[in-house]
């Protein structure tokens, strides 16, 4: 079990084995580390080179998007698919009118995609009641074999809610990178709560 989020001394950003812990520290486990090594191959070889290159380049100067632009370029990605919120519409309109003026062909699906009512998923009739009558279901497996059917070579997730991301990782063909997710709260930033742990949201979070 590895405490890394608790580590005080993170020897592993210098190299510095006197200064990883003893115990618990996956930089002490050589054998995991040099499969780690050995997957560096391949599409995985070009992700993690390329990754590098835009996070060098555009460090404390480019925004989110224009590193995902970038990284999509850099691997020669063309066919991009984004899997968005319905909640999210307009800005995910906003995002494919960018990402085509770059050169970049964007299949686009909605979770809403379906038309399946939710009491598909065989909700308990008590907790059916915290929901609309007759709500359409969000349907994130829909939206990955979709892109999986478009044969695109990068998916993007756009603010789709918590278990929802989840299952579209899990079923897409494609490597996926995440650009916004779902907070209704906090205009889709889920670390200003974190920001605001021993403040504001203590009592909400502890």
């Amino acid at each position: 079990m590895s405490i890394c989020a608790k580590c005080m001394t993170r020897g592993c950003l210098s190299k510095d084995q006197d200064k990883m812990p003893k115990v618990f520290c996956p930089s002490r486990n050589e054998e995991m580390q040099n499969k780690a090594k050995e997957l560096h191959v391949g599409d995985d070889l070009t992700i993690a080179v390329q990754s590098a290159l835009v996070e060098a380049e555009g460090n404390t100067n480019w925004t989110r998007v224009q590193e995902t632009i970038a990284f999509a370029k850099k691997c020669g990605y063309e066919r991009i698919g984004l899997a968005f919120c319905t909640g999210l519409h307009e800005e995910a309109k906003t995002f494919v009118k960018i990402l085509e003026h770059h050169g970049l062909k964007v299949v686009s699906v909605i979770c809403k995609n379906g038309a399946i009512l939710k009491g598909f998923l065989g909700i308990p009739q008590e907790e059916k009641e915290t929901y609309v009558k007759n709500d359409i279901m969000c349907n994130p497996i829909g939206q990955a074999l979709h892109l999986n059917e478009e044969k695109t070579d990068l998916n993007i997730l756009f603010g789709l809610c918590v278990g929802h991301d989840t299952l579209f990782i899990k079923h897409s063909e494609a490597p996926v990178t995440v650009f916004a997710v779902k907070d209704r709260v906090l205009c889709h930033n889920p670390v200003a709560a974190i920001y605001q742990a021993d403040a504001y949201y203590k009592k909400k979070l502890f």
